[in-house]
């Protein structure tokens, strides 16, 4: 999930002052990845992507906590705010369609947020990621921030299921697999460019799961024309089709 929680997108109607927030705010995230990928995570410290981004340690910190929460994005408020969200996102409905609805909205942000870090290359951020990821220190902080999180949405589950999840492995369960759905679409959109949006990926994987997983889901059938628009490629339309899309 981790990346589902990086940034929101610019609001329509920002202000000059959130707007530069925003900018900073990119600017050391951007920052932290290429350091990291060019020295690895051991050798780059906050002082030293403030300086690259040349602004004080201080600003630093009224953006992230740490050196991680910029490369991942999973600072407090963050956190908090995926809490709530899970807890109270489409009242009354199944807590899968919640999840996808929480889901959906991080991965409109994400997308909006890398086209802006990094010039609406998702091919460029995977390689870095890909890159900065053989670094034996940042493979370790990465599964301490995913432990964090999937820890968190298991919380907020449970909590909108009314149930223990000491008990209770179901909450967990969603939580891991909501993981594994974004660390997935994700790779596969940013491998592909960008040209299948990840909004839809993310979608139709949920529904997958809703529909039992079938091994001809449409999901399946989604890819990237040669001219680098969404097209779907399905087989004749059965049962679990139907049940897949409704």
């Amino acid at each position: 999930m981790t990346l589902t929680q990086m940034a929101s997108g610019d609001a329509p109607h920002a202000s000059l002052r959130e707007r530069k927030k925003l900018a900073t705010r990119r600017a050391l995230r951007r920052t932290a990845l290429d350091l990291v990928t060019e020295r690895g995570f051991a050798r780059v410290t906050v002082d030293d992507i403030a300086a690259a981004a040349e602004v004080s340690t201080r600003t630093f910190f009224n953006y992230f906590p740490s050196k991680e929460a910029a490369l991942f994005g999973t600072d407090p408020d963050r956190i908090t705010e995926l809490r709530q969200r899970l807890v109270h996102e489409a009242p009354g409905e199944p807590v899968l369609d919640a999840l996808r609805v929480v889901m959906l909205s991080d991965a409109r942000a994400v997308a909006d947020e890398l086209s802006e870090l990094l010039g609406g290359d998702p091919a460029g951020w995977l390689r870095r990621m890909k890159e900065a990821r053989t670094d034996p220190h940042l493979r370790a902080a990465h599964a301490a921030q995913m432990a964090l999180l999937e820890r968190a949405s298991t919380e907020a589950l449970a909590e909108r299921l009314g149930t223990d999840p000491e008990r209770d492995p179901y909450p967990g369960l969603l939580a891991a697999t909501a993981s594994g759905v974004m660390r997935a679409s994700m790779t596969f959109w940013a491998g592909s460019g960008g040209s299948v949006p990840l909004s839809q990926l993310i979608d139709l994987a949920f529904r997958a799961l809703a529909g039992g997983l079938p091994e001809d889901c449409t999901l399946r059938h989604v890819s990237a024309s040669p001219g680098g628009r969404p097209s779907e490629t399905r087989r004749p339309e059965n049962a679990a089709d139907r049940k897949d899309t409704n």
